[in-house]
């Protein structure tokens, strides 16, 4: 996919709940190489946001396009080869092993009638090698651990190979260093050309990840910007209505509640 390539085009979108608008008016554009941080407290429509983006709800008003298609008159099967969704949460209704549970990905390029190809069987096992989980193909999903769950949905949507990822909180109940493992995976997808959108909790792993940062107030206002423009004190403070206090290393910068 080429640099720079606008893959979802928003326009003056509306996200609500009933009787209140969580999100008024939003209008932007993702390109083929950013990583976007959805950043606000819980309630303001993070989630809301994505499931939006993806095509499961529709938006009270606006229009959006996906790789300059509107998204209403895409196919289920064509939007679901150009973008994969993570949920917060997973929710396993029957047992599987950990190997069919990720092949899951592989459904949108294979034919209702075909079985999964010499192809599709590498890609899912590359898939879970990237997030560490290919010595344990063949366990039951019941006997995983939420971490190891949570790489397992991981896997799933790398398995599903699109261009456009949205993750709802990524990192959900995954140690410091596979937060950090994740994050750098999908950095490296930014990097060669795809589109992230994640909703983050923590600040700092936004100012180390994202290229931008989407701030949602849960009133309807919204702030779009470049992370080290849009992410300041001033605007952190309202974001989470707590004092919130910039701390710069010769490494890094922090932001921490004081």
């Amino acid at each position: 996919m080429s640099i720079n390539q606008i893959t979802i085009s928003i326009k003056n979108i509306d996200i609500s709940i009933p009787n209140r608008t969580l999100i008024k008016n939003l209008t932007m554009s993702v390109k083929s190489n950013e990583f976007l941080a959805i950043l606000g407290q819980n309630g303001c429509g993070k989630s809301l946001t994505l499931h939006t983006l993806a095509g499961v709800r529709e938006p009270s008003s606006g229009n959006i396009k996906l790789m300059k298609e509107d998204i209403k008159t895409k196919p289920k099967r064509e939007i679901a080869k150009n973008l994969a969704l993570l949920t917060q949460d997973s929710e396993d209704i029957f047992t599987s092993t950990v190997f069919d549970s990720v092949l899951i990905g592989r459904h949108p390029h294979i034919g209702a009638f075909n079985n999964e190809s010499a192809e599709d069987i590498l890609i899912a096992n590359d898939a879970l090698k990237q997030v560490g989980l290919l010595e344990l193909k063949n366990r039951d999903i019941t006997t995983l651990s939420g971490g190891e769950r949570r790489r397992l949905s991981i896997a799933q949507v790398l398995t599903q190979q699109p261009k456009i990822y949205l993750l709802d909180e990524p990192t959900n109940h995954l140690d410091p260093q596979y937060q950090l493992e994740i994050l750098k995976l999908f950095k490296n997808k930014v990097d060669s050309g795809y589109s992230i959108l994640a909703t983050m909790h923590d600040v700092n792993l936004a100012v180390r990840f994202a290229t931008r940062c989407l701030l949602l107030f849960g009133d309807g206002s919204w702030l779009l910007g470049d992370t080290l423009d849009i992410l300041n004190e001033k605007n952190l403070t309202k974001l989470y209505g707590i004092k919130m206090e910039r701390i710069e290393t010769k490494k890094q910068i922090f932001f921490s509640a004081v």
